[in-house]
């Protein structure tokens, strides 16, 4: 078994999200409250909206997995929208025909998938779109990066994501390892403590001014084996992978991947990531490196260091503040629709990251070593783990 895909459908205020995620190998270890845990993470952070406070995000495990471990059937999850038990949602949402006429949304969201939508799919109404354009869908998407992250730990692969900026405040990065528990416990998932008030405070700024913020994430991956993904095609490239699943993300719209950005402005002396000698190595490493400006990935693959990718995050297009836009009807000048927003959400966004992370290691991971059960894999992954190295060290 190689082959690895997740599915998604549902819409921001019908019944409920499900997800299909496909070639996970039996007996992995997996449960609710697994899921669970990144759910939550997803729904906090400081600037989200009131959305996040009527929904309880919890995914129901409803096929796949049996007395606590994966089958290796596909795995089936359901995360119910508590907004639709409202009696509005559940006449604008009815999968039936309703016999009251529905009022329409005309007013276009600059910045949304509004216009092109509604001209696509040929609708007089914004409704259809939105509803699944809408970054509710997210929520499905860490769900099903759960199970990835399971999947990816059990080669010993761990993911991790911090905030590095919001707005004009930028965080200093740590000159050692970063502390992930004390980003989880702050309230925008920073890791410089000097940082977080700026942040807190520029957050409150735009939200007084009904506005918004974005900024910038970064997600690690450590552990991850040499030789994920490939060079022989464009589409096998594990970098390329990476960028298109983070540029899938709602407001994204910038990937970086190392210090792409300051590489751009170097020489090649000053770029590379010199590969240090056998006498170098940390004890038990095989390979090491003088630097990580590639962040973990040269010509398509993983080279065995730490992966490390940002996210860049406009600032969201919703906002209380109604912008110039158009009726949809009529064409004439007309105050955008408002129906509820965030004020920021860049820390959100780093868990959304982790998911789409897992999600493309996970895959790769399953390409590279099989395996129909997860002793299999694990099985796998450690041969060819021992065959790294030296081609022929000396004696």
């Amino acid at each position: 078994m190689t082959g690895f895909r997740f599915l998604t459908a549902g819409e921001s205020h019908g019944p409920a999200l499900t997800v299909i995620v496909e070639g996970v190998p039996g007996g992995l270890p997996l449960g609710e409250a697994q899921i669970a845990r990144d759910l939550a993470r997803r729904q906090g952070g400081y600037g989200r909206g009131r959305r996040q406070q009527i929904e309880r995000d919890f995914a129901r495990i409803t096929g796949g997995v049996r007395h606590g471990t994966t089958i290796g059937s596909p795995i089936a999850l359901w995360i119910e929208n508590a907004d639709h038990q409202n009696a509005n949602w559940r006449v604008r949402m009815s999968v039936d025909p309703v016999a009251e006429e529905m009022e329409r949304i005309t007013l276009l969201r600059p910045g949304h998938a509004d216009l092109p939508g509604t001209q696509k799919y040929g609708y007089a109404d914004v409704r259809p779109i939105l509803e699944r354009s809408s970054a509710r869908e997210t929520a499905a998407r860490v769900a099903a990066g759960a199970v990835a992250r399971a999947l990816v730990g059990a080669v010993g692969i761990t993911i991790h994501s911090h905030t590095v900026s919001i707005g004009h405040v930028e965080a200093e990065p740590p000159a050692g390892a970063i502390d992930w528990e004390a980003v989880e416990a702050s309230p925008v998932r920073v890791a410089d403590p000097q940082a977080e008030p700026r942040m807190v405070a520029a957050i409150d700024a735009a939200k007084d001014a009904l506005d918004s913020l974005g900024g910038i994430f970064e997600v690690r991956a450590s552990g991850v084996p040499i030789g994920l993904g490939s060079h022989v095609q464009w589409d096998r490239r594990l970098d390329a992978q990476i960028a298109q699943a983070f540029v899938s993300i709602n407001a994204v719209k910038g990937v970086e991947i190392g210090d792409a950005f300051a590489n751009a402005r170097r020489r090649g002396s000053q770029a590379q990531d010199a590969i240090l000698p056998v006498s170098q190595w940390p004890r038990g490493e095989r390979w090491a490196r003088g630097s990580n400006h590639a962040g973990g990935l040269e010509g398509g693959m993983s080279n065995g260091q730490e992966i490390v990718v940002r996210g860049a995050l406009k600032p969201l297009s919703t906002i209380p503040s109604r912008m110039p836009s158009a009726d949809l009807l009529t064409g004439e000048a007309a105050p955008s629709f408002y129906e509820r927003s965030d004020a920021c959400v860049v820390p959100a966004a780093g868990v959304i990251g982790e998911a789409m992370l897992a999600l493309v290691l996970a895959r790769a991971v399953l390409e590279k070593f099989g395996g129909d059960h997860i002793d299999e894999l694990r099985r796998n992954c450690a041969a060819y783990q021992a065959t790294v190295g030296p081609r022929e060290p000396r004696p």
